[in-house]
């Protein structure tokens, strides 16, 4: 799904307005590898944002989507999300947001709650070092696999 252009203008505009403050130069190819990340809500690996990106520049280099990933992801531009055994998936998204995993697909859902947002950190986290950001992972099975789980089953929804 694709994100609506002026949630896109904003994430590219917060990404270059990143680049600048920290004085790493804004390339054509980086700009383009963000945009594939920040124009999508399903959370693409790296070889998802790659094939997107090639069909705008087909020149670029898996190498050069994985190196740019790894330096978006050290300048806070980026994150990564899911477990480490999976493949790694990629999130643009600044803005205070949760997610939804399915334990069937592997798909990321971003909602927002204002509920999870106002949870307090508890006193054997902040013991463990400063916390700086709180995400909220649920998991379970999507409407989707739900559906096609009751269509193999023959139950009727």
């Amino acid at each position: 799904m694709k994100q609506t252009s002026k949630e896109l203008a904003y994430r590219i505009e917060q990404f270059k307005e990143g680049l600048k403050k920290v004085g790493v130069k804004l390339t054509y190819q980086r700009l383009e590898v963000f945009r594939e990340i920040a124009q999508s809500e399903d959370h693409p690996d790296a070889e998802t944002i790659w094939k997107g990106v090639r069909q705008r520049v087909p020149t670029v280099s898996l190498d050069t989507v994985y190196r740019t990933l790894w330096l978006l992801i050290d300048l806070g531009l980026v994150e990564t999300l899911g477990c480490v055994h999976e493949r790694v998936r990629f999130d643009a998204n600044q803005r205070s947001h949760h997610h939804f995993v399915c334990r069937r697909c592997g798909k990321i859902c971003d909602f927002y709650s204002e509920e999870f947002d106002r949870l307090s950190i508890p006193d054997s986290v902040r013991g463990l070092g400063n916390v700086e950001r709180m995400r909220v992972e649920i998991s379970g099975i999507c409407v989707q696999c739900s559906e096609k789980e009751k269509s193999e089953q023959g139950i009727d929804s």
